[in-house]
């Protein structure tokens, strides 16, 4: 397999390039040159698999020889022991919609899937070549509690996570603050999670900044992310389609990254009707899907924090995608982005993306209001992301003439981890375990940094891994 960036289709890249650079020199982000088709002999025997074996199969596509057979299937059986389900994820029911539940990890939301099996990865890679590296990672929430998580105590590692200060719940943010480990670095900037974002890519983009402290990165813009994220497509898929039916998933939608593994996933040949982009307030990508215009405005804060987001970084991907890997054309439209505030795409390619993309902005009172009555219906607790995805794939299924899909929509994080908003909204306090109940009254470490480039750069200098 080979990788070239979103900026540049004549230079390759083998995965541990893509791995561990995490965004590629030239400022673009890593995409397989080729993306392979699945027979559908292929796709009847992969249906078979459990979990794990299935994620090994998908995996090894894009690792290709980095890793030997047994070093990759053991990367996945370590990665996923923590987990409160056998088979990684677990389903649920609310009428004619299923839930896919990716939340069984560590700490308590999908991201756990990917950054688990990142974080072996990495060690894995490190202890054969002998060096050390600085992970540098903004989060909204979610990321950042499961890359400490996965990458807590490792020799070769040092994690620096930038969450926007004030902009999490409380939660998300004992979840990462109060792990005790000399090679964990949380940083509360003021500013909002694209503060955050717009900070990790420009030391990304310091090229002497980054080769200094042996950068990389665990964002979704890491294309490792996106790989490991396109297993549990699969896997639903093969789990719970009928009678050979298209399925249809309804993802809530921040970066862009989630979605843009279903994408890949409809790419190798999943039968996939429509991939649904479910967003908040913050309806970026609502309003591209309209008119094709990628402008990005004032970050609203919402109930649904982990998609208060106005940049969503994978989408050049997917724009890079339907203009066949045209480096020159993507280069252009973001440095009109970056001139301009905006970019326009061609009348044709949006409606190619229309075919497969269908989006719908949720406000907060709908989002509410859908907890609220799936509680009614089956005392089953959604988080607000995740009910920003059930409405969403609600409002589809009843506009849908079609009425004959798979109708699935992932569940993103626990409803514990916010709490307070679930509270205000049904007067319970939805159940955590024990466990991560008592972690969470531990000590909390944080440095509270101004949205700075240089202090914070200044920071994780005087505190990296030489």
């Amino acid at each position: 397999m080979k990788y070239i960036s979103t900026r540049n289709n004549k230079k390759t890249y083998n995965f541990i390039e893509t791995f561990l650079n995490g965004l590629a020199l030239d400022g673009g982000l890593y995409i397989p040159k080729k993306i392979p088709r699945l027979s559908s002999a292929t796709l009847n025997r992969l249906s078979k698999l459990n979990y794990n074996d299935l994620a090994y199969e998908i995996i090894k596509i894009y690792t290709g020889n980095t890793f030997s057979n047994n070093e990759l299937k053991k990367i996945i059986k370590i990665s996923y022991k923590k987990f409160n389900s056998n088979n990684v994820v677990k389903f649920s029911r609310v009428k004619k919609f299923n839930l896919v539940e990716l939340y069984h990890g560590p700490t308590l939301a999908f991201k756990d899937i990917a950054m688990q099996v990142i974080g072996n990865m990495y060690e894995v890679i490190l202890s054969k070549s002998k060096n050390r590296i600085n992970l540098i990672t903004a989060t909204s929430g979610d990321t950042g509690a499961a890359a400490i998580d996965a990458v807590k105590n490792k020799k070769n590692l040092r994690i620096f996570v930038l969450h926007p200060k004030g902009k999490v719940s409380a939660m998300q943010r004992k979840l990462m603050t109060t792990v005790n480990s000399k090679n964990v670095f949380n940083i509360a900037v003021k500013g909002s999670f694209d503060d955050c974002q717009t900070l990790v890519k420009s030391m990304f983009n310091d090229r002497h900044f980054r080769r200094s402290i042996n950068m990389s990165g665990v964002n979704s813009i890491n294309w490792a992310r996106i790989v490991v994220q396109i297993v549990y497509y699969f896997y639903s898929h093969f789990r719970l389609s009928e009678r050979n039916k298209r399925s249809v998933f309804s993802v809530p939608t921040g970066n862009f990254g989630d979605i843009y593994a279903g994408y890949i996933a409809y790419k190798m040949g999943l039968p996939i009707s429509k991939l649904i982009i479910a967003v908040n307030e913050n309806n970026l990508l609502y309003k591209f899907l309209k008119n094709g215009i990628y402008k990005p405005s004032k970050v609203k804060f919402s109930i649904s924090p982990s998609m208060d987001i106005q940049v969503a970084s994978n989408f050049e991907r997917l724009i890079s995608s339907y203009y066949n890997n045209n480096s020159k054309k993507i280069s252009e439209l973001m440095n009109q982005l970056t001139s301009k505030g905006s970019y326009k795409i061609d009348k044709i390619i949006l409606k190619k993306i229309r075919n497969i993309f269908y989006s719908k902005s949720i406000n907060a009172e709908n989002t509410k209001k859908t907890i609220k009555l799936v509680y009614q219906y089956n005392h089953k607790i959604l988080d607000p992301h995740t009910s920003v995805g059930l409405k969403a794939l609600e409002e589809y299924y009843l506009n849908n003439i079609k009425k004959s899909e798979n109708l699935f929509c992932l569940e993103t994080a626990h409803p514990a981890k916010f709490g307070e908003t679930i509270y205000k909204i049904l007067r319970k306090n939805p159940v955590i375990s024990g466990e991560i109940s008592k972690n969470l009254k531990k000590k909390e470490f944080f440095k509270v940094l101004p949205n700075n480039l240089n202090k914070i750069k200044n920071y994780i200098r005087a505190n990296r891994l030489h």
